[in-house]
């Protein structure tokens, strides 16, 4: 089974660029996308042989995820499974429920410059992990996506300066270590724990990307799946069209 996530920074803009050369070739089982910019009906998209399912934020051009699945799932959860007030339609959050797990797609808030949405992120964070909680409850879940955090300083270039900056302060990183306290495994770090200068996001500036002057925010998780069942999780950073490269996830069995 071969899962696929990507933010793609703008789908339409993405198609330009080969999403869908890479989306034919790597022939995952499902692929997640994130931060698609659009409404579904604002582009036909032919993926033959699969499903798909959008969430898009009521901001155009804003946020949003979409799945493409090539099994028709048990059945599909948007957002926290119910609207509140709480929080506004971002589409954030996708899951797919299977025989055997949930696959959940998100694409987690950005903090913001100076921070000025820190305090919104960690609300959101406490009731995404209630909710992936009680996903387990049930099943195994299988989580992917821009998690907009890098966990430890592996996982960015430059960690010293960057400690007070959005993606890497200390409140975020840990919501993100609760997940993993909670059970959650990180299947990157699960094969290689100590590699370095794996990134998944660069900057558009600087020549970040040349110079390889990354962050790691994509992340795939797993919740109560045998690590013996994962084969490989990987980083295609090879492939351009974004700011962000895809992930992918391996693992035994089929999707059903």
């Amino acid at each position: 089974m071969r899962l696929i996530s990507w933010n793609v920074n703008g789908l339409r803009a993405c198609f330009k660029k080969g999403f869908f050369d890479f989306f034919k070739e790597i022939d995952g089982d499902i692929f997640c996308v994130q931060e698609t910019k659009m409404q579904e009906n604002q582009m036909q998209i032919s993926a033959d042989g699969y499903f798909q399912f959008w969430n898009s934020s009521d901001k155009k051009g804003y946020s949003g995820t979409l799945i493409f699945s090539k099994k028709e799932p048990i059945s599909v959860i948007y957002n926290f499974g119910s609207e509140t007030k709480k929080h506004p339609n971002e589409g954030r959050i996708i899951t797919l429920e299977y025989r055997d797990f949930f696959l959940v797609n998100v694409y987690s808030p950005n903090s913001k410059r100076e921070l000025s949405r820190l305090d919104y992120r960690m609300e959101w964070e406490d009731d995404f992990r209630e909710y992936l909680l009680t996903l387990d409850d049930k099943k195994g879940v299988i989580l992917c996506g821009d998690f907009n955090v890098a966990h430890e300083e592996i996982d960015l270039k430059n960690p010293k300066t960057n400690r007070l900056n959005a993606g890497f302060t200390d409140q975020e990183r840990q919501k993100f270590s609760e997940l993993i306290n909670h059970g959650f495994v990180d299947t990157f770090r699960l094969k290689y724990p100590g590699k370095e200068n794996c990134y998944t996001w660069w900057s558009y500036m600087h020549q970040s990307r040349k110079r390889n002057v990354g962050w790691r925010i994509d992340y795939f998780l797993t919740l109560r799946v045998s690590n013996e069942e994962i084969l490989d999780s990987s980083i295609h950073d090879e492939i351009l069209g974004s700011d962000h490269c895809p992930i992918k996830l391996e693992m035994r069995g089929q999707l059903c």
